[in-house]
C-alpha cells in the first residue's frame, strides 16, 4: 500500500494516522508540506514544497484565498513530480484540503483515491460568521465568503471521498456533498492522558499551584473572540470579586487564528485587559505551551472552560476530557456534540458572562459534585481515542477492504502527458 499524506502545516491532524501507517510492512507512506511544515519526530519521509511566488497584493480581495490556493496546487504538484521521477505512484492520498495543495492532484495522479479531511465549509448564517453580534457581518464579507468557498467547492468535487472529525463540522457542508463525507474524528492519545493527583505548575511569577487548589484553566490556539476569549475574561472579573483565593491559568498565544484583530490594541489579550479589572496576583497568561506542559496545567484544573464559536471543535475540550478535569462549555452545536449538561459537564449560554461566573464558582466550590461528572467526561473521551481514529480511517479510506482484495498500482503511462506538463507550470 502506497499513501501520500498531504497537510500544509504536516503533521497537523494526521500525526499518529501517519505513523500507524508507516510502522506498517509493506506500506510506503510520503508527506508533503510546507517550507515551515514542522515535521514528525521518527518519520523522514516529508517532502517539503515552496510557493513559486506569494499572491498578488493587489489582487481582488474576493479571490486572493483562490490565487493562494492555485499557487499552493502548483507547488504541490512540482513536489509530486519528484515523487513520480522516483517511482513512487500512491494508491490513496489523504489531504487537508483547505490551503489548495490538492487541487490538481487527481489531475496528477488520476489513479490514486483522493480522501479529504472536510474540516469547515463556511456560511453567512447558522454557525460562526455573523454568530457574535460584537462582529455582524458586512454585504463585503459575505461576497467574499461566497467566493472563498470556491475552494472547498471544488474540494469535494474533486475528491473521491471525504472526511469530517465531527456530525456537526458535516453538516456545514453543502447537502448535495454529504453522502461523500464520513463522519470520523482523527483520534487523541486518551491512553497517554488522565488525571493525576500530584501534577503541579509554576506559572512566570514564580507561584507553584497543584492538583487540589482552586485554578480556573482556559485553552486557547489564540486568544481571541472565536474560541470566547472575551466572554471568559469578562466572566473572571465577576469570579474574582466574589472568590478571592481562586486563581486562573490562560493558555494561549497573541495571534489571530480566526476573525480579525482588535482595531484599538495589538492583540485581544491587551484589548481585554484594558476592558475588565483583574487581580493581575491571581490572573497567570503563559502564552502557547509545550504539550507536556499543557497536559500538566489541565490535570492541575479544578473548573476548565471552553467557549466556542459554532465552528470547529477543538482537540484541547477532548484532552481536557480525558485529561477528568471538571468542564464548562458553552451552549453551541460544537460542543453540545461531546458535552452533555449535568451528565459530564456543564453547559452555558456562550453570551452569558454572568452564568458563566456563576456555574465555575460552583465547580470550584463544589468538588466532590464534580467527580461523577468527571468520570463521564473520561468515559466520552476514551471514543475519540487514537485506536478507534486510525480504525474509523482505515474503514473510510477502503484500506480494511484493500487488505481483502490489492488495489492496482496505479498506471504509469496514464500520467506521462501530465509529468511533462508539471514541468511547464506557470
Amino acid at each position: 500500500m502506497r499513501v501520500l499524506v498531504i497537510h500544509q502545516n504536516f503533521p497537523g491532524q494526521f500525526g499518529h494516522l501517519t505513523k500507524t501507517w508507516a510502522s506498517r510492512p509493506g506500506w510506503d507512506v510520503r508527506a508533503l508540506g510546507s517550507e515551515t511544515a514542522p515535521g514528525l519526530s521518527g518519520f523522514d519521509m516529508l517532502l517539503r514544497y515552496r510557493l513559486a511566488r506569494q499572491p498578488h497584493p493587489q489582487q481582488h480581495p474576493y479571490l486572493r484565498q483562490m490565487e493562494a490556493a492555485a499557487l499552493h496546487g502548483q507547488a504541490a504538484v512540482r513536489a509530486m513530480l519528484k515523487l513520480k521521477q522516483k517511482g513512487f505512484f500512491p494508491d490513496i492520498i489523504v489531504a487537508h484540503p483547505g490551503w489548495g495543495e490538492t487541487l490538481y492532484a487527481k489531475d496528477f495522479y488520476p489513479d490514486a483515491r483522493l480522501i479529504h479531511l472536510c474540516e469547515w465549509y463556511y456560511n453567512a448564517e447558522g454557525a460562526d460568521l455573523n454568530f457574535d453580534p460584537e462582529f455582524p457581518l458586512s454585504f463585503d464579507d459575505r461576497a467574499r465568503i461566497r467566493t472563498w468557498n470556491a475552494l472547498h467547492t471544488l474540494n469535494l468535487t474533486n475528491c473521491d471521498a471525504a472526511i469530517s472529525p465531527t456530525h456537526w463540522q458535516k453538516s456545514r457542508h453543502p447537502e448535495i456533498f454529504q453522502s461523500k463525507i464520513d463522519v470520523q474524528h482523527e483520534g487523541i492519545d486518551t491512553e497517554a492522558l488522565g488525571p493525576d493527583p500530584e501534577a503541579s505548575i509554576t506559572v512566570p511569577c514564580g507561584i507553584a499551584l497543584k492538583a487540589g487548589d482552586p485554578v480556573i484553566t482556559y485553552v486557547a490556539r489564540n486568544l481571541e473572540p472565536y474560541r470566547g476569549f472575551h466572554i471568559f475574561m469578562r466572566a473572571l472579573a465577576r469570579i474574582q470579586k466574589v472568590h478571592p483565593t481562586c486563581h486562573a491559568v490562560i493558555v494561549g498565544g497573541d495571534a489571530v487564528s480566526y476573525g480579525r484583530k482588535p482595531k484599538e490594541a495589538p492583540n485581544w489579550r491587551e484589548h481585554m485587559l484594558r476592558e475588565v479589572q483583574l487581580d493581575a496576583t491571581r490572573t497567570h497568561f503563559v502564552g502557547r505551551l509545550p504539550h507536556a506542559q499543557y497536559i500538566r496545567v489541565l490535570q492541575v484544573s479544578a473548573a476548565h472552560v471552553y467557549l466556542s464559536y459554532p465552528f470547529v471543535l477543538s482537540w484541547s475540550l477532548l484532552e481536557a476530557m480525558a485529561c477528568g478535569v471538571p468542564l464548562i462549555g458553552s451552549n453551541t452545536a460544537p460542543v453540545r456534540e461531546v458535552i452533555r449538561d449535568g451528565v459530564n459537564g456543564r453547559l452555558v449560554d456562550f453570551f452569558d458572562a454572568q452564568r458563566l461566573a456563576q456555574s465555575t464558582v460552583e465547580m470550584l466550590d463544589r468538588r466532590k459534585a464534580q467527580v461523577p461528572l468527571r468520570q463521564q467526561a473520561r468515559a466520552a473521551a476514551r471514543g475519540y481515542g487514537l485506536a478507534a481514529g486510525v480504525a474509523g480511517y482505515d474503514d473510510a479510506l477502503g484500506i480494511t477492504r484493500a487488505r481483502k482484495a490489492e488495489l492496482p498500482w496505479a498506471s504509469k503511462t496514464a500520467t506521462i502527458a501530465v509529468a511533462s506538463a508539471a514541468g511547464k507550470l506557470a
